[in-house]
Order: structure tokens, then C-alpha cells, then sequence
């Protein structure tokens, strides 16, 4: 795997945000988010240098050659401002926005990215993903990502009419607990947190200073040894928390409402 490096002037910040779900459970129920979402991304536009999006921004995402679903659009706005402005994107697909098929390079400049990543930043080694269908859990999921990914499937449902297509596609990402993720948010300690046991198999192989993952929706910072921690981010659904690494230290924060 390669390793992307991210040098951040002193003075500037490196934030990670994941698993926001607008549109979900309805677009009213859904706008006091984005807006506590879009008030964060003005105030962090002062001293971001990158933002990492890891993934489920929506609650449903998929990208037809003309259309992309309607909605969002004052989210996708102030992205694009701070993408204007110069902040550095980057966007690591979740199991609910993994259909995303050029929009937001083309459009906002965001890089985007279907699997796990390295990054260097400044002398820190960080191991980014959104988390799902890693390690020894999620079976049920990674059979029906297999679907999801499979191109055959995807030019089948490139046929439906998007007003038929969305519709359905947004119902079942609310009612299938595989893909909606419900079972998800439940702690289930740190020896058997599926994600930390991955992370420690990682740290086999090589070592990592940060794991930084969402999926889970649980706000957690879990040491591995005395060099390395397990972060997840949260989610902006319930705990509304966020990263934050200064050029030497990643701490989770939760944001003003």
C-alpha cells in the first residue's frame, strides 16, 4: 500500500468527521444536522489545512451519469467553499455512499477513496478507512458489499428510473439492519471491539501511530500499546464528535450545537 504524506504548517489542523447520515430518517428530521454540520465546517475553515470525510455522509448516495439524488445542497455548497478556499479533502466511501462515481472529484475537488489508506502526517503514521467489513465481524455485510460492488448489479439498477431507484434504495438503507448498521452501535468492549482487533493484527505487519476509522458511530480513543491508539470517530447522529490532530496529537472533540 502507498503512502500518502501531509505536511501541516504549524498554526493549522487536520480534522476528521465521519457517519453524518443526512437525509436519514427524513429530510426535515435530517436539516438541524446539516445545519449544526455546515456551522462546524465555517468555524474550522479558520485553521483547517486537510478535512477527512470518512464515509456515510449520506444516508444514501448513488451517482447515474447525469443525476446524483436531490438534496444536500447547502452541505455540498460549503464544501466546495472550503475546497475553494484550499483546504486539502479527502473522502473514504462508507457502506451507505459507496456508489460515488467522479461527482465529488470533478465537482468539489475532494478526493476519494473505496479502500484503506496510509498517511504520513507531518512525522505521524495514520491508518484511515471507514471501517466497514474489516475485521473478523460484519460476515453478513461483506457477502452483500460483494453485491453492491459487483458491476453487473450496478448497470441493472443504472436502469431503474431514479425516481424509482432512490426511493427504494433509501428505504432499505433504513430498514436492512446489514446496511443500515443498527447492531453497530453497541460497545462491545475493548478485547472484542472488531475494528481494534484488526488494528492490532495491523500493528503485526507494521507499525501505526493512529488507527482512525467511523462505521461504529461510538466516539472512541483506545490505546494499542504505548505507541499506538485506535480512534474512532463518532457519529453526527447522536454524539456529534469529531478529530482533530494539531501536527502532534489526535484528540476527539464534540462539536458546538
Amino acid at each position: 500500500m502507498r503512502m500518502n504524506t501531509i505536511n501541516v504548517p504549524k498554526g493549522k489542523n487536520v480534522y476528521f468527521t465521519s457517519d453524518h447520515h443526512f437525509g436519514a430518517p427524513t429530510k426535515a428530521a435530517s436539516k438541524p444536522r446539516e445545519e449544526r454540520f455546515i456551522a462546524w465546517l465555517d468555524r474550522i475553515k479558520q485553521d483547517a489545512d486537510v478535512l477527512f470525510i470518512l464515509g456515510d455522509l449520506f444516508d444514501f448516495w448513488f451517482e447515474y451519469k447525469y443525476v446524483i439524488p436531490k438534496g444536500f445542497t447547502r452541505v455540498l455548497g460549503k464544501l466546495a467553499e472550503l475546497s475553494d478556499q484550499g483546504i486539502e479533502m479527502h473522502f473514504f466511501v462508507g457502506n451507505h455512499d459507496l456508489w460515488m462515481r467522479g461527482y465529488f472529484e470533478e465537482e468539489l475537488n475532494i478526493k476519494v477513496y473505496h479502500n484503506t489508506e496510509e498517511f504520513k502526517i507531518n512525522d505521524m503514521v495514520f491508518f484511515i478507512g471507514h471501517g466497514d467489513g474489516l475485521g473478523p465481524h460484519d460476515k453478513g455485510y461483506k457477502r452483500l458489499k460483494k453485491v453492491f460492488k459487483n458491476s453487473f448489479f450496478n448497470w441493472l439498477y443504472r436502469w431503474l428510473h431514479p425516481d424509482i431507484g432512490v426511493r427504494f434504495a433509501q428505504y432499505l438503507s433504513l430498514k436492512n439492519k446489514l446496511i443500515s448498521g443498527d447492531d453497530d452501535i453497541k460497545f462491545l468492549g475493548e478485547k472484542k471491539e472488531w475494528l481494534v482487533q484488526y488494528a492490532q493484527k495491523k500493528l503485526e505487519e507494521k507499525h501505526f501511530d493512529y488507527f482512525v476509522f467511523g462505521h461504529r458511530h461510538l466516539p472512541l480513543e483506545i490505546q494499542l500499546n504505548p505507541k499506538s491508539k485506535y480512534v474512532n470517530l463518532g457519529d453526527w447522529i447522536t454524539h456529534f464528535t469529531y478529530g482533530i490532530f494539531n501536527g502532534e496529537k489526535l484528540v476527539l472533540k464534540k462539536a458546538k450545537s
